[in-house]
């Protein structure tokens, strides 16, 4: 019996040690695909990337060329420009498909001629004319001009080659059609949610991340610049090494990654609470803009709308962020570590906005001789075209996003000092501990729809441009 016993626990043991070694081995098996997996999508989209970039530089070939080839005589210039000046005519117009057009200009052909119709009012026939006649600029060429500045960052010499037009005639038609953009599209596509639409946020941060009364994220993107001597000190960015010039934009997203809000033109060592109590969403805030009467409860108390920010931000009654962790995690309780992972998630909207923003118009990307006066126009025009193409469904190429994987600019993000919290606040942010401690427990007892509370609301219009 003894022996009979020892063989069922050396074959119990060795049954084990089996399985365990199959287990592992089928682990091993598991990463290498899927190493191997992530190794080959990552080599598709290097190639991908490195097939757009050939498309372009074979665009621009012709035109390189010609520039070689032509001498330095004073009308060699006008020569220049007009030999390429049907480029537009000849080659888009007339043989771009859908794929081309979404490649040059990083939207559709059906969005560009939206744009066109919208912005017409703004430009009226004799405004702009051509530097090689006296014929009129076409406004779907000026807006083309604009859109491939915008998308491609592309240098004003190389597109004074492409287009057949002189410097100063193409740097007027990003300024004017990026101005038309604020002036008719912002209106149209980004302004401050009115009661029915901040209803509509909240119902959806709700339903995605589970996160109650949450009308938009809101974050900081600097933006790189090439900035003169005179503004060096004032646009360095605040960071440790890197370092860097930009200026500064604050953007507050819905839930569709949308912006409802930018205020744009700080110097890139700006802290964020300090754009925030300079930014018109600071003023509707403090006015009562989020907090709707009746108010909306939580639990049985009253909560307003709420905003989700990150450490760089004070801690406001309608602006909460995460739980400091600088001091070891232990230190939080566990409903205290839920709440930081339930706030990161749905943070994650506005970093993803942003990626997308940098990846389809790459001046808010890439380093450029823009002067300073007019990075904070066209990062705003960047801004409504997002929302424009966002909203219309334009396709979005993956590639985009690796071109702008590593940024030039540093995007760093300091603490905001304790003294500038509310000490009130404090109150909400335990208030949303609890709730999402009984949320994990199956507790969370029902609250009232949001879109059937009718609440007055002071601000029904969009933030302005900040120039400061």
């Amino acid at each position: 019996m003894d022996k009979d016993k020892d063989k069922e626990e050396a074959l119990a043991r060795l049954k084990t040690r089996l399985m365990f070694t199959i287990k592992r081995r089928k682990e091993v098996i598991n990463n290498s695909i899927l190493e191997r997996r992530t190794a080959i999508h990552k080599q598709i989209r290097h190639r991908r990337y490195l097939y757009h970039k050939y498309e372009r530089m074979q665009m621009m070939a012709p035109l390189s060329l010609s520039h070689v080839s032509s001498s330095h005589s004073p009308c060699s210039e006008l020569s220049n420009n007009s030999s390429n000046a049907d480029w537009w005519e000849r080659v888009v117009l007339a043989e771009f498909g859908p794929q081309e057009w979404l490649q040059r200009f990083h939207v559709s052909k059906d969005t560009f001629y939206l744009l066109c119709n919208t912005l017409k009012p703004q430009f009226p026939q004799t405004s702009l004319l051509t530097s090689s006649s006296k014929l009129t600029l076409p406004l779907e060429k000026r807006v083309a001009v604009a859109l491939i500045r915008l998308a491609t960052n592309m240098d004003y010499s190389l597109l004074a080659e492409l287009f057949g037009e002189s410097i100063s005639t193409l740097s007027q038609c990003v300024r004017e059609v990026c101005d038309a953009i604020i002036m008719l599209l912002k209106p149209l596509y980004m302004h401050h949610p009115g009661v029915q639409e901040l209803a509509e946020n909240a119902r959806a941060f709700h339903m995605k991340w589970g996160f109650p009364h949450c009308v938009g994220v809101i974050d900081t993107l600097h933006i790189p610049v090439r900035s003169p001597p005179a503004h060096a000190r004032d646009c360095w960015s605040r960071t440790t090494r890197a370092g860097g010039h930009a200026v500064v934009m604050q953007g507050v997203v819905n839930a569709q990654g949308c912006f409802w809000d930018v205020c744009v033109g700080f110097p890139g060592g700006t802290e964020d609470s300090t754009i925030l109590q300079s930014s018109e969403l600071w003023i509707m805030a403090r006015d009562g803009g989020l907090s709707p009467q009746p108010p909306l409860l939580l639990m049985g108390q009253p909560v307003g709308y709420l905003l989700l920010g990150d450490e760089g931000y004070p801690l406001h009654n309608w602006l909460v962020k995460n739980y400091p962790v600088a001091s070891p995690p232990q230190q939080l309780t566990p409903p205290q570590l839920h709440y930081n992972a339930r706030l990161d998630s749905c943070r994650a909207v506005v970093e993803h906005a942003f990626r997308r923003l940098r990846a389809r118009w790459q001046c808010t990307h890439r380093r450029s001789e823009t002067h300073l006066e007019l990075v904070p126009m066209m990062a705003l025009a960047c801004c409504v075209l997002h929302n424009v193409c966002e909203m219309h469904g334009d396709p979005f190429r993956d590639e985009w996003l690796d071109e702008v994987r590593h940024p030039e600019c540093p995007q760093p993000s300091a603490p905001s000092p304790a003294y500038m919290d509310d000490p009130n606040a404090e109150q909400v942010r335990s208030l949303l501990c609890s709730y999402f401690q009984m949320q994990q427990q199956g507790k969370v007892p029902m609250e009232p729809d949001p879109l059937a509370v009718g609440v007055p609301f002071p601000h029904p219009y969009g933030g302005l441009l900040n120039m400061q």
